[in-house]
């Protein structure tokens, strides 16, 4: 019987071949688009599989879990990014242990990023999440309507003069369907916002697309992505909460 580090390679390898054949009908550059395995509420055996199996970037959602993981699993060479909601008043705990932030979806919370990162003497890379879909449960700033990404620009100007913060690039959420092509066109808005964006605010660094899950991951890197966040596709799902 395959080892649980054995199993997770094989499928870590798979995904890593799909994404280079995406890239390759796309017409990319090979190796443009990186990998974040996601293991929010994994256990620790899994994680430690994971890295032993050659992952390189492990996504997390939860704050508090994920620095307890941090502190606790030796991950020499990994990155560990927070791809979830972070509520403002657990802000002080992202600047010190992620190397990149996917969610920052307000003004409010990149201040109070911003604080906890001159604090603690970093510059904390992040991504500002959009809301292409239009749905009320999902975060970031709404980005539906095409005709009002004008109104956006002065709060996120706001956000790129935060001293301690360094903008990469975008983030979404599409609505969630049980197969990649519906998901297309939320992954296309996103990249012409990214390119209004990088128009109309030029002195700012916007080539990072973090779109694209187990279910759309191909779909979201014809169209652009350079981070797509898988977990079940890879480390198998969730353990159920009893």
């Amino acid at each position: 019987m395959p080892s649980l580090s054995s199993s997770i390679r094989e499928r870590y390898e798979r995904t890593l071949q799909r994404i280079a054949n995406a890239e390759r009908r796309a017409g990319r550059t090979p190796g443009s688009t990186r990998l974040v395995v996601v293991t929010k509420s994994q256990p620790r055996a899994v994680i430690e599989a994971a890295i032993e199996a050659g992952v390189k970037i492990l996504g997390e959602n939860y704050p508090e879990e994920a620095v307890e993981k941090i502190k606790s699993i030796p991950a020499p060479g990994v990155e560990w990014h927070m791809i979830g909601h972070v509520q403002s008043r657990k802000a002080d705990l992202i600047p010190a242990h992620f190397q990149l932030m996917h969610s920052l979806d307000s003004l409010k919370l990149a201040r109070r990023l911003d604080r906890f990162a001159g604090e603690a003497g970093v510059q904390l890379p992040v991504l500002l999440e959009f809301n292409v879909g239009d749905e009320e449960s999902k975060f970031g700033w709404a980005a539906q309507e095409e005709s009002r990404w004008l109104e956006l620009l002065p709060e996120i100007d706001m956000v790129l003069k935060l001293a301690n913060l360094k903008v990469r690039g975008l983030m979404t959420m599409p609505p969630f369907f049980e197969t990649p092509e519906p998901a297309r066109p939320y992954f296309k808005k996103l990249r012409e916002l990214r390119d209004f964006l990088a128009k109309s605010l030029p002195n700012a660094d916007w080539s990072e697309l973090s779109m694209g899950t187990s279910a759309d991951f191909e779909a979201a890197v014809e169209e652009g992505a350079t981070l797509v966040r898988v977990g079940s596709a890879i480390v198998g799902m969730r353990p159920s909460k009893a």
